[in-house]
């Protein structure tokens, strides 16, 4: 289908201070991308591609309405996975672990406090559009949120960029970078107008919001965090337009599994092959919600192996740790004996039990503080991501 791409204009670049290297010192001008505007285009996928469309459509709705209604823990689950996935595409990876830690409250590394704050940044952007309109308000909100944990990112945090931003090339200027977006002053008139298309309800839903995610990343509108904050945006608009109720599609682990074809994707869109990329998140979409479905099939049937293997007294503290676990698998002491609603000795003899039969795993340790995790349900999240990669890379 028909649909424009950007322009580029000249601009002229001055050198900042004397860092970089001779040519970062004597670069005078560059060439800058001017996405264009899209809030009343019309799309309407055909041939392929609305039948990739299609197909994962239903498969997110199959999703939604077997696993995502029946087994509650799922939405925590598959939201988590997203965020997970969402930080590695930008080399952020504490590892689940760590991310356990942080997801406790506990002592954790930066890059665990960032993973947990995509994941409140994911929960801000998609709760909200389940409510009212996407606006550029929430997707400021939710960027501060993203990058309140970094103490040099947080002076730009929930504002749109004043400065160029590039991707790619030097560190010291754009040369040689693989994508230049729009200058400053083309920022806010840019965002309103993908505000507006994203809160049209005239569109087929998957592509509106693949089309705004690429939309969102060719006008760089922060300094950093776009590409978390403009993954969030697909599954707020699928939010938004009614697609999901509960459940988040881990999409990212497709984007993941090979981001030099995610990135080729996004040039393909900005030289004005929308539907490369609309049918692209299609076909990603259907792998993560068949891994998820997967997924939800494991998760469902951990209770009951863990009775088995457990076989604990009926209003025991063992049962009680055990029949929440799904929904808690990450916890500390005080987190158990609300859960238990018994003394702190009984609590930790439960949490020593399950821990020697191999249920749950300590997280650090220290003797202080201590945190817990299931092990399966830890694992499965590995799973789900190594899943959805292997289904996009048999392509």
């Amino acid at each position: 289908m028909d649909w424009p791409g950007i322009r580029t204009e000249e601009r002229a670049w001055v050198p900042r201070g004397h860092s970089g290297s001779r040519a970062d010192r004597m670069l005078r001008t560059i060439e800058v991308a001017v996405p264009p505007m899209i809030a009343d285009l019309p799309y309407d996928p055909i041939g392929s591609v609305a039948r990739s469309h299609e197909k994962a459509v239903i498969a997110v709705a199959r999703l939604e309405a077997g696993y995502g209604a029946h087994l509650a823990p799922l939405a925590d689950f598959l939201l988590r996975s997203e965020s997970i996935a969402s930080s590695k595409i930008e080399h952020i990876d504490a590892g689940l672990r760590a991310f356990g830690k942080a997801l406790a409250g506990g002592k954790a590394s930066a890059e665990a406090r960032s993973q947990l704050a995509a994941v409140h940044a994911l929960i801000a952007m998609v709760d909200a559009a389940g409510y009212g309109p996407i606006t550029l308000d929430l997707v400021l909100r939710s960027h501060a949120v993203l990058m309140a944990p970094d103490y040099y990112q947080a002076q730009d945090a929930g504002m749109v960029r004043d400065v160029q931003n590039w991707i790619g090339g030097s560190d010291h200027s754009p040369l040689h970078a693989m994508y230049i977006p729009p200058p400053p002053e083309f920022v806010a008139p840019l965002m309103d107008d993908l505000i507006r298309f994203s809160n049209r309800i005239d569109l087929p839903v998957l592509a509106q919001a693949a089309i705004a995610h690429a939309q969102f990343e060719s006008i760089h509108p922060f300094v950093d965090g776009n590409g978390r904050i403009g993954r969030a945006l697909i599954s707020a608009i699928l939010r938004r337009r009614g697609l999901t109720e509960r459940i988040t599609v881990p999409l990212a682990s497709a984007m993941l599994a090979d981001t030099t074809r995610y990135f080729a994707k996004l040039d393909d869109y900005r030289s004005g092959d929308v539907d490369s990329f609309v049918d692209y998140v299609a076909e990603g979409t259907s792998h993560a919600a068949a891994a998820s479905e997967e997924s939800a099939r494991v998760l469902a049937s951990l209770p009951a192996l863990w009775n088995e293997r457990v076989r604990p007294r009926a209003n025991s503290a063992d049962a009680a740790i055990l029949d929440r676990l799904l929904d808690s698998p990450v916890l500390d002491a005080d987190a158990a004996q609300q859960i238990t609603w018994t003394s702190d000795a009984s609590t930790y003899r439960a949490l020593g039990r399950l821990t020697e039969v191999g249920i749950l795993e300590p997280l650090s340790t220290a003797k202080r503080n201590q945190i817990w995790a299931a092990v399966d349900v830890l694992a499965e999240l590995d799973a789900l991501s190594a899943a959805i990669g292997r289904r996009t890379l048999a392509e």
